[in-house]
């Protein structure tokens, strides 16, 4: 076997994987941060540990007979055996239970008018943003919070059991059908971190990812009130085609575009999804040629998800309907 050309990479490489917005040890919230302290302290007593029971091994295996007669004396097997692992435990036990008990964060007060729900869909995120009037704002596959502040997450399931997970802002916390569970994100700065389904829940369950969203509290008050706004009149004769298009061909029955006679309830509503970070549930970049890849050919792109494959379009009329898509912002 050949030596590798650049043994650096191999330290590189896995050193690379430890930032990014998926990374659970890049935290950019408050209880990322606590749970990367605490794996930290764990690696290091588990190292340490590790270190001394090797030294001790290679002592009972090579070492003097003075030494092998020490280790082999009932005190010392009762300290390390028995008295060492329950301290350490014990300790382990009421330090991860201080720190993470931290996490029990209440409300921002600037967001108690707000409430945020996401629910989990075979195979992508319903979100839903509630003002103090009663008045829902639905948006899909990413979440959007002000930054600074604790913000808490209404999570449910529609189908089946659904897991939320951002690794870079807290822990995992299960989306289970007819309960809702709460959990609280503290985003430091403004950013984008991205989450995934962490409960396998059949058919493309790894291609149901999100993006969360952090923003300043300006910057979300805008974005909140343009989000509740209706969906702009196309513009251009493209656009002016594909909106045609989109309700002629029932698209309005699955899908919602606020301000025109689309209404659909079963897929994500549409009403300014040429503004989200992603497509099909952070399968897709955000530009006309994925919408147009997306409806002709997503089943390759997201096998067994339940859109079925439009290829009923001519080329034409497919640039036309991805233009109005795309101008939806």
């Amino acid at each position: 076997m050949r030596a590798p050309r650049f043994p650096a990479l191999a330290v590189l490489l896995p050193l690379a994987a430890c930032a990014g917005v998926q990374s659970a040890l890049d935290p950019a919230g408050g209880e990322a941060g606590r749970i990367h302290t605490l794996s930290i302290v764990l690696f290091v007593l588990c190292t340490v540990i590790f270190v001394a029971v090797a030294v001790l091994a290679a002592l009972a295996l090579f070492g003097s007979d003075e030494w092998r007669s020490r280790l082999a004396s009932e005190r010392l097997v009762f300290a390390l055996g028995v008295v060492f692992p329950v301290l350490t435990l014990v300790g382990l036990v009421l330090y991860g239970v201080t720190i993470m008990g931290m996490a029990a964060e209440p409300a921002g007060a600037g967001r108690d008018a707000l409430r945020i729900e996401v629910s989990g869909e075979r195979w992508w995120w319903r979100v839903t943003y509630i003002t103090e009037d009663g008045v829902r704002i639905e948006s899909a596959n990413e979440l959007r919070i002000p930054a600074g502040q604790p913000v808490p997450i209404e999570l449910t399931s529609a189908d089946v059991i659904h897991s939320f997970w951002v690794p870079q802002l807290a822990g995992k916390l299960d989306m289970i059908p007819g309960r809702t569970n709460t959990l609280t994100l503290h985003v430091r700065e403004p950013g984008i971190s991205r989450g995934q389904c962490a409960e396998y829940c059949g058919g493309p369950h790894a291609l149901m990812s999100f993006f969360v969203i952090a923003m300043t509290e300006d910057d979300f008050a805008a974005w909140l009130l343009k989000e509740a706004s209706e969906a702009r009149p196309p513009a251009g004769e493209a656009a002016v085609q594909g909106h045609a298009l989109f309700l002629a061909s029932g698209c309005g029955g699955c899908h919602t575009v606020r301000g025109t006679g689309a209404a659909g309830v079963i897929g994500p509503d549409l009403t300014h999804v040429g503004s989200r970070h992603s497509l099909a549930a952070a399968s897709l970049p955000n530009d006309a040629p994925s919408f147009a890849r997306w409806i002709r050919d997503g089943q390759h792109v997201k096998p067994e998800n339940l859109m079925p494959p439009y290829g009923i379009f001519t080329d034409a009329e497919l640039a036309s309907l991805s233009d109005y898509l795309d101008h939806l912002d």
